[in-house]
């Protein structure tokens, strides 16, 4: 079954939405907060899994690293997906997206030291042909603080009573992804060490794996391996990520808005579009402009409305860009299949 003709009904997006919440939930609570089965729980997962539409996996919290940033490469006419599949392979990418009209490609980028910054940004990108411009601003503050903060655009969503049941332990938006130092408001981050590659390799492969399959891909014991992602989940040092392709789930305009909002207001404004439906992302950055949000739509009305009608009266808010993405080529470090998550798990069935 491909995404493309995959029916998604109430049960199915109930399930989303608990996913949302906490992706590595057993299927048993899963099944208690979305009101079915669990057996009816876990083929949906698996069938939304293989089709392309939704993936769970564990990754590092981008906070750890030096330095985020964003790029914006313009690119002549042309070469936006061949410049986009060569950023796409860098290891320190977690999104790549196409612009519409192929005139830009944005990127995520993690960097890990500030000598392959400057390689890429200083030398390689510079002297590429195909680019005529880039623009880069560094990840400020990521507005994720409230329990609603994860997209939930999808109808049916949960109740409080729901979520409850679920605890939101840990996704990026749960409590315990996020602890904090009681003093400073920092994230208390257990170290990642090289000692860890393999764990996190198995948990980005399958972020629902059980502690037996992850021993089984690592040769650790199941409890060294339980004591340790829950270490690393516990002080935020990584964190379960619930991913979807939103054009098989009926969304199929996704956009980059680049704002530029007063800076008494800055705060205000960017917990304001977190708490929207329709938004994916929201950070305060530098650069041109000083937030930008990920937004994903039902259609290009869809997205006019939201321009108009939601952002445009924000107090606060002075400018506005809006860059609809044509193609994602990498999203939170998976390749991508078209418009489809891929499936690792695919390849040991096959």
């Amino acid at each position: 079954m491909t995404a493309e003709t995959l029916t998604i009904d109430r049960v199915d997006r109930r399930l989303i939405h608990a996913l949302l919440l906490d992706g590595r939930a057993s299927f048993r609570t899963l099944a208690e907060a979305v009101g079915s089965s669990e057996q009816t729980v876990a083929r949906r997962y698996r069938r939304m899994r293989e089709a392309g539409v939704i993936r769970v996996v564990v990754v590092p919290d981008p906070r750890r690293y030096p330095e985020s940033l964003f790029l914006r490469i313009r690119i002549q006419p042309g070469a936006a997906v061949a410049v986009a599949r060569a950023m796409a392979a860098r290891p320190d990418t977690s999104w790549v997206t196409v612009s519409s009209g192929g005139s830009e490609v944005t990127c995520a980028m993690r960097t890990a030291s500030s000598e392959d910054r400057d390689a890429l940004l200083l030398q390689g990108l510079p002297r590429a042909s195909q680019v005529t411009d880039v623009a880069t601003a560094t990840l400020l503050h990521v507005f994720d603080d409230d329990e609603a903060a994860e997209w939930h655009a999808l109808p049916d969503g949960l109740t409080p009573e729901d979520r409850r049941l679920l605890g939101g332990g840990t996704s990026r938006n749960g409590a315990a992804s996020r602890r904090r130092d009681g003093r400073t408001g920092v994230a208390t981050v257990a170290p990642v060490g090289p000692e860890d590659d393999d764990l996190l390799a198995a948990l980005f492969r399958d972020g629902r794996a059980s502690w037996a399959a992850v021993a089984a891909r690592t040769g650790r014991s199941e409890a060294q391996v339980a004591r340790r992602v829950d270490a690393l989940l516990a002080a935020g040092a990584v964190f379960v990520d619930t991913e979807l392709a939103p054009k098989p789930l009926g969304f199929r305009a996704w956009a980059m808005l680049w704002i530029s909002a007063a800076p008494a207001a800055l705060e205000r404004v960017g917990r304001e579009l977190s708490l929207h439906p329709e938004t994916a992302f929201v950070a305060a950055t530098t650069g041109a402009t000083n937030l930008v949000a990920s937004v994903l739509c039902r259609d290009t009305d869809d997205l006019y409305r939201y321009m108009t009608r939601r952002v445009g009266p924000i107090e606060g808010v002075r400018d506005l860009e809006v860059v609809p993405a044509m193609r994602v080529v990498k999203q939170q470090g998976s390749l991508m299949d078209g418009d489809r998550l891929p499936d690792p798990l695919a390849a040991d069935a096959a």
